[in-house]
């Protein structure tokens, strides 16, 4: 199945480079190219792709408020989302993630995590990417240590602890499955479970839950 992308960034030379990183895969088409975020939400609910591939800092709508009208929570029928940024560090990323992005990429972040974030998004996961997520749920975990988080629906089982753990330093099912000895098919049903119990939308959310109730310790 051909995976339809829409790419929104106001640097041409950015969005003509990820648009034809995008094309030269096999399974993988670039329908539609915005330079604004107005456009962007028009162009995607008319062509209504797959996944949207959007920058966090554009004229008119800026990825945050693209994100939350494609993705928000009130959206009936939401499009994944996937927000690229200059900076690591970048403040309206965290917005972007609680807006309902389906995880983030820098720029420079190389073909091959640009073409597995947008597989990811498109199969209705979310990429996290071990080298960037790290350091931006660390800052969004210092920044507010106050922050309280309503507990569980119901309590999570061991083996969901070390699931959620896996997932908030950016293991993929396959990897979990790997690494803890279980099937595939286990290992998504314990990521499932997770998204039920935490009350959250996709493994963006789950790994900021993680950081920000403790369960992955922060560099000091």
């Amino acid at each position: 199945m051909t995976i339809r992308v829409l790419v929104a960034d106001d640097q041409d030379l950015v969005r003509t480079g990820l648009a034809m990183i995008l094309d030269d895969q096999p399974d993988i088409e670039v329908v539609g190219q915005a330079a604004d975020g107005t456009t962007a939400v028009a162009l995607a609910q008319r062509l209504r792709p797959d996944v949207c591939l959007v920058d966090i800092r554009m004229p008119g709508l800026d990825g945050i408020e693209v994100t939350e009208v494609l993705a928000g929570r009130d959206v009936a029928d939401p499009i994944a989302v996937v927000v690229i940024t200059t900076f690591d560090l970048d403040e309206y990323v965290h917005g972007a993630l609680r807006a309902g992005a389906r995880g983030f990429l820098l720029k420079d972040a190389g073909p091959e995590l640009l073409v597995q974030a947008v597989h990811a998004a498109a199969a209705g996961d979310a990429l996290i990417a071990p080298n960037v997520t790290r350091r931006l749920l660390e800052t969004v975990a210092a920044a507010a240590p106050a922050r309280r988080r309503t507990p569980p629906v119901e309590r999570l089982t061991q083996r969901e602890e070390e699931v959620l753990r896996l997932v908030a330093v950016g293991r993929t099912n396959a990897e979990i499955a790997g690494e803890l000895f279980i099937s595939l098919t286990t290992a998504k049903t314990h990521v499932a479970s997770l998204l039920t119990k935490l009350g959250v939308r996709n493994r963006v959310e789950v790994a900021m839950w993680a950081y920000e109730t403790g369960r992955v310790p922060t560099r000091g």
